[in-house]
């Protein structure tokens, strides 16, 4: 149990004092009670069991912090890494700030910012390992590593950087309240640490010493109506009424008319002339973007195997051409398993992909998971019933008709409705740029299109070179790929509505995509275009014509290429609502810089390579 000094000072332990019953939020601050056979054991601390006879023990505590009174001296960050050894790259309270005005008037706003110990932690119902707990004990929010397999759902949810992906050690870590001090009466390390007053700690609704405001809100800070974080605010000194972050973040803070001492996200990106950017297109996410689009395709391309024989394509049906039609099965079972592969190489710990089951209940992540692997074992077993009937030879004909029907029904289903949990994953307040209707329809656009265009290359070859008519078979998928095309332009259109209207940081997504990458979504819009007219020319043709199958090889290519950037900008493109860092300190263009320089083989600097 963490010992206390013999000369530890007053100032270093929570005041007892007495607590409301409910918070601001309408939720109570006695999470258990005394009685309740779950919390009557107490806690197991560092090897040892302990149960402190603090009487607000069971009750939500949470920081206080005074911008009044912050100097940035970091103390409280040094506190805490030495409390917690942690390497440089790792902090798990970070002190930021915010800038405006001009000389002789220029403000600073300091913000130290750690976990919140969140009344509703989007990250425990994020994460898919069930890595994250919420205790009654003092509130407190808990990340096991040994759990965590490094997907960093977490870190995607969070508006506050509280999760921190160790990319070097392949899991998360993040503030754990102290919790082994609080056993013992004494503040979070990062509390008692702090030189000028600025950082407080206890029960949470009650008032420290020296405080007269208890807010929700500064500038730099996210929405709290996101997670509901038990933290508190002071700031009663006059602000200019624009705030600038001294990071990379394409946002500014704007005072808001209506409501006094409140300050709103604004986009800061700088109106520029367009560039390429390709390099840029590439991210930690690039995995995610192979995986999405192909899992895509293959449900695209088993849907039309399955309902085109019963939509009057007959080229499509089993008896026509059955080892092309098996070959195609298996080639989209190998296609979606290797999706399943590259999902895999976005996690910090590969291995233990199993455990991405583990929280079916609240993750997207594991139910997206969860979906897809229903559609796999269901396409797989429709495949093997279909192309290798001898191999259930030992089974009644009808049962074996039965089973076929069963699991390609099954497999159709259940590939719409992965990617329908698949886009939920997306859907993030803490990401307003994912958190849109539009990544549906660009799943499902993407479904068709590539899905038509992978039925359209192996089928057309085939009749191509048999001399068979493949005009009928071509056009009609054409026009299944001009459907999936028309449903990606119209959620773009309507996001592209979105974004302007929302402002704050899905307006400075939608700048950066202006600017930095403009001409590659030029390209991307260029290409679809392109993609349209082609099967809009193959749908219209005569069905005795030879060149559809042509036109399709290039419209094929054309889909892909703007499938491919315009989902590697989907990942790249979000600016997510996360706490203002420092001019060095978490500043994704010092880091690149960093990178770059050669200054991140310095482990002090605290940059680390930008891998997985």
């Amino acid at each position: 149990m963490y010992q206390i000094r013999d000369n530890e000072p007053d100032y270093a332990f929570v005041p007892r004092a007495e607590a409301p019953e409910t918070n601001r939020y309408g939720k109570p601050v006695e999470l258990a009670s005394p009685d309740d056979p779950r919390v009557a054991d107490g806690l197991v601390i560092n090897g040892e069991r302990s149960c402190s006879d603090n009487p607000n023990r069971l009750r939500q505590h949470g920081f206080y912090f005074n911008a009044d009174n912050c100097i940035s001296c970091h103390a409280c960050e040094s506190a805490c890494s030495l409390k917690n050894d942690l390497p440089p790259h790792l902090a798990y309270r970070a002190v930021g700030y915010v800038e405006g005005g001009t000389w002789p008037a220029y403000r600073r706003l300091n913000i130290s910012m750690a976990c919140n110990h969140c009344d509703n932690p989007v990250c425990l119902k994020g994460c898919p390992t069930r890595a994250y707990t919420k205790l009654a004990e003092y509130g407190a929010v808990l990340q096991d590593p040994d759990i965590c397999f490094g997907c960093g759902y977490c870190t995607w949810v969070c508006p506050y950087n509280a999760p921190q992906l160790d990319t070097t050690r392949g899991h998360v870590h993040k503030c754990n309240m102290c919790i082994d001090r609080l056993e013992v009466g004494l503040k979070p390390a990062c509390a008692a640490a702090c030189l000028a007053g600025a950082l407080d700690f206890g029960v949470i609704e009650t008032t420290p010493e020296n405080r007269t405001q208890l807010e929700t809100a500064i500038p730099g800070f996210p929405d709290p109506s996101i997670t509901h974080p038990n933290i508190r605010f002071q700031q009663t000194r006059s602000l200019p009424d624009e705030m600038h972050r001294p990071d990379a973040a394409p946002v500014r803070y704007v005072r808001d008319g209506e409501t006094p001492g409140r300050y709103r996200p604004e986009a800061a990106a700088p109106r520029r002339a367009p560039g390429w950017n390709l390099r840029g297109l590439r991210s930690r996410e690039d995995p995610l973007v192979v995986f999405t689009l192909l899992t895509q395709l293959v449900a695209g391309a088993f849907l039309l195997l399955f309902l085109g024989p019963m939509a009057g394509l007959e080229e499509l049906a089993p008896g026509r051409h059955p080892l092309l039609h098996g070959s195609v099965l298996f080639a989209l079972v190998g296609l979606q398993t290797l999706a399943l592969a590259l999902s895999t190489f976005h996690l910090g710990r590969p291995h233990r992909f199993y455990r991405a089951f583990n929280n079916l209940r609240y993750s997207p992540v594991s139910r997206e998971v969860a979906g897809i692997a229903v559609f796999f074992n269901l396409l797989a077993a429709y495949t093997l019933l279909t192309t290798l009937p001898d191999l259930f030879a030992f089974l009644p004909a009808a049962l074996l008709a039965g089973l076929r029907q069963a699991s390609g029904w099954g497999a159709a289903v259940a590939g719409v409705a992965a990617l329908w949990l698949m886009h939920r994953i997306y859907r993030i307040r803490a990401r307003p740029y994912w958190n849109h209707w539009q990544v549906l329809t660009s799943f499902y656009g993407a479904m068709l299109s590539l899905g038509s265009a992978a039925v359209a290359l192996a089928y057309g070859a085939v009749l191509w070179q048999e001399g068979t008519p493949a005009g009928p078979l071509l056009s009609t998928l054409a026009l299944v790929g001009l459907t999936g095309l028309a449903l990606e332009a119209l959620g773009a259109w309507r996001h592209d509505l979105y974004l302007r209207r929302s402002g704050g940081e899905a307006a400075a997504a939608l700048r950066r995509r202006e600017a930095e990458f403009g001409r590659a979504e030029g390209l991307r819009r260029g290409l679809a275009a392109v993609a349209f007219l082609l099967l809009g020319v193959i749908a219209a043709a005569p069905a005795a014509v030879s060149w559809s199958y042509p036109l399709w090889l290039l419209a094929a290519v054309t889909i892909v290429l703007q499938e491919l950037v315009g989902r590697a900008l989907f990942y790249v493109l979000v600016v997510p609502t996360t706490m203002p860092g420092a001019f060095f300190w978490r500043n994704a263009a010092f880091q690149a810089h960093a990178r770059s320089a050669g200054l991140a083989d310095m482990p002090q600097v605290g940059v680390v390579a930008d891998t997985h």
